[in-house]
């Protein structure tokens, strides 16, 4: 096993979840300190490049108004709420690990090596990986090879894309290298869920990953499913509900439960 997490860990999904959580908003300083004041063993961020090669904190390709976020200076990005990268890493706290999901943009086909995404991010990566745990997700596989390659201290998670099944994210994970497959929670039935043909068990799947030297990890369970997933032997768990998860991993829920 690569020994990236201990026992089932919680991942705070862009920090204390998705969206508005109690008045912060995902991937700013003030949901970041609530992931942390909650019990987020780890925190999520997304990150993308600005066009004056800049890495700012943002999930979605573009902003509410349409505009592309790879189109925007930093300055443009920041008075439209966004958080830069190195901003946002000094308000999480050092013994906070750190999940970074590295949103490429398809400019990084074409552009200068030295302009592309993960270029930008490494030494950000060689400096994190000092002071704390930290590893990187990633749809591209391509990105997580070149973060193997220019910063091999950084775990890597091979993370297929929405509701892929975990019988290519595993084989994908192990055939790149990486030490951690990331495989949505959908993908692998959620409670009261009726079996789907094909599928295999959650406990099956979690000792095939194990067995293949993997941990996994799943994103975004509910606090039932976050149970079920830790018994099942799950290593770690991306959340939008910080609390409830730690809750259901101290005190899981019985049978019936809602």
């Amino acid at each position: 096993m690569s020994g990236v997490f201990e026992a089932t860990e919680v991942i705070g999904h862009r920090g204390a979840g998705r969206g508005v959580v109690d008045g912060a908003r995902e991937n700013t300083v003030a949901s970041f300190e609530l992931a942390a004041r909650t019990g987020a063993d780890w925190i999520e961020i997304d990150v993308r490049r600005t066009g004056d090669d800049e890495l700012v904190l943002y999930h979605n390709a573009a902003l509410d108004d349409g505009r592309a976020v790879v189109d925007l200076s930093l300055e443009e990005c920041r008075r439209a709420g966004l958080v830069g990268l190195a901003e946002g890493l000094a308000a999480i706290p050092d013994h906070i690990g750190l999940d970074v999901d590295v949103k490429t943009v398809m400019e990084d086909a074409v552009d200068a090596p030295a302009r592309r995404t993960v270029s930008l991010l490494l030494p950000y990566l060689r400096r994190e990986a000092a002071r704390r745990r930290v590893f990187v997700c990633s749809f591209d596989p391509g990105l997580l090879l070149a973060v193997r390659e220019g910063s091999p201290g950084v775990p890597t998670a091979w993370m297929p894309y929405v509701r892929n099944p975990a019988d290519s994210a595993i084989p994908g994970a192990v055939g790149m290298g990486c030490p951690v497959v990331a495989v949505d929670a959908r993908a692998l039935g959620l409670n009261g869920e009726e079996a789907r043909p094909g599928r295999r068990s959650l406990e099956y799947t979690v000792e095939v990953a194990h067995r293949a030297g993997l941990e996994i990890m799943s994103w975004c369970p509910g606090p039932m499913d976050v149970a079920r997933f830790a018994a099942a032997g799950m290593d770690a768990v991306v959340v939008d509900d910080v609390p409830g998860a730690v809750a259901a991993l101290k005190d899981p829920p019985g049978p019936g439960a809602c």
